[in-house]
């Protein structure tokens, strides 16, 4: 049972290990590490302050035993001069308790001194590292930026990223998209022209129909083009053999084209002919 807890503890902790390495930021980790070095160097100075203020105390507290101490003294020898022994007994005796408790705070104040000064010694190599830390901090966030701007900007060009992932999705579903109406276009156009399907904006025409309607759009223009040819010569294409190529027949003289008066003529002239001869 304990190695199966040890397993799952160990597969929980690489999870979160690999969960953690996803979301974490380096610029963050490093900025988060520096404000707690700052924290830690105020933390010194102000012990650095607090150790300066009890020594100040202590030495106030020694210059004013020290005056006292002073005062005893001189008591004692006014006491002495005024054959007053008691008293400057009594005198030196207090200057002797007050001596003591002198001794005592000057001791202090050499420890607090010398506490003083190496907690000094500390905040400034702690300001030294904090200083160092603050520039390698700084040359490391402008590399990690501009590392990660490179592999967007390679990721953007290879395509791989998500955006551009996205993107390509798109265009690829509008290619996609593009290609079906293309291919139902061209069905529904095959499907008219078959005549599978009706077109209701037109007369439906059968093969049939549609193969009569273009011989006679290409007679159409067969006559257009005669036409136009014999304009060009100045008759008609038919009656003139030597355009034809390879033609070996003689050339006949163009007829004249008669008009409708003369052609009527002609058929009075007929009609009068027999009776001439009868007479």
């Amino acid at each position: 049972m304990a190695s199966i807890f040890e397993r799952i503890a160990l597969v929980f902790r690489s999870k979160a290990n690999k969960a953690l390495d996803k979301y974490e930021d380096p610029r963050e980790t490093l900025d988060y590490s520096y404000q707690k070095q700052l924290e830690l160097l105020q933390n010194v100075r102000r012990g650095v302050a607090d150790v300066a203020t009890s020594r100040k105390r202590v030495e106030l507290q020694a210059s004013k035993l020290n005056s006292e101490v002073e005062r005893l003294q001189n008591a004692a020898q006014r006491a002495l001069e005024s054959n007053r022994e008691d008293l400057a007994r009594e005198a030196l005796t207090r200057k002797s308790g007050l001596q003591g408790q002198l001794d005592d705070l000057q001791t202090q104040h050499a420890a607090l001194q010398a506490e003083e000064e190496k907690l000094v010694r500390a905040s400034s190599r702690l300001q030294a590292k904090v200083d160092a830390f603050r520039t390698r901090k700084e040359t490391i966030k402008a590399s990690y930026s501009a590392a990660e701007a490179q592999t967007r900007i390679n990721e953007a060009f290879t395509g791989i990223s998500e955006e551009m992932s996205d993107v390509g999705l798109a265009i690829q579903r509008a290619e996609d998209k593009t290609l079906q109406l293309q291919a139902r276009a061209s069905a529904v156009d095959e499907l008219l022209a078959s005549g599978a399907l009706d077109d209701p904006t037109g007369t439906v025409k059968d093969d049939i129909t549609r193969e009569l309607d273009a011989l006679a759009s290409d007679s159409s223009v067969e006559n257009e083009l005669a036409a136009m040819k014999a304009q060009l010569t100045g008759g008609s294409a038919a009656a003139r053999p030597e355009l034809r190529a390879g033609s070996t027949a003689p050339a006949q003289p163009a007829q004249p084209v008669q008009t409708a008066q003369q052609v009527t003529d002609q058929a009075d002239t007929a009609d009068e002919w027999p009776q001439e001869n009868k007479s």
